[in-house]
């Protein structure tokens, strides 16, 4: 598996699979992540409300872009989140702000491919990539 670079990638591949396969894939994609170094996993980056821990850390780049490092300790939630950042990586702070995540990802129809453990913490991991990108706009 290539790893996809957008979400319409990643839905395109997602859709084609079967769930074990899915599941899989989520994997690949968290594995496929750029590697968030240790010191940034602090209480500051933690996502509350996951079931598994999640830390993301935002970094301001270029033109005023986001871009975000992102880990867990849970294979598949990782791999949520990296699913998460393929709607709001590198974008600017005012476009990842207005951008709706959860119905970006509604396609995936997560909710009914996971269980509720595993998905319980995606509108807070959601909530806190918006809350920072406004803080950043402007």
């Amino acid at each position: 598996m290539t790893t996809p670079q957008t979400l319409a990638d990643a839905l395109d591949e997602y859709e084609m699979l079967e769930a074990d396969d899915r599941y899989r894939m989520l994997i690949d994609l968290g594995r496929a992540l750029e590697p968030m170094p240790d010191p940034l996993k602090t209480d500051a980056t933690l996502v509350r409300g996951c079931s598994a821990s999640v830390w993301v850390y935002p970094m301001r780049g270029e033109n005023g872009r986001l871009h975000f490092l992102a880990d867990s300790n849970a294979a598949i939630t990782k791999g949520i989140i990296a699913l998460v950042l393929l709607a709001v990586q590198d974008q600017p702070a005012d476009v990842i702000a207005a951008t709706d995540v959860a119905a970006a990802l509604a396609p995936f129809d997560l909710k009914n491919q996971l269980s509720s453990n595993r998905t319980q913490g995606i509108p807070n991991m959601i909530a806190l990539i918006r809350a920072t990108a406004e803080r950043y706009q402007g």
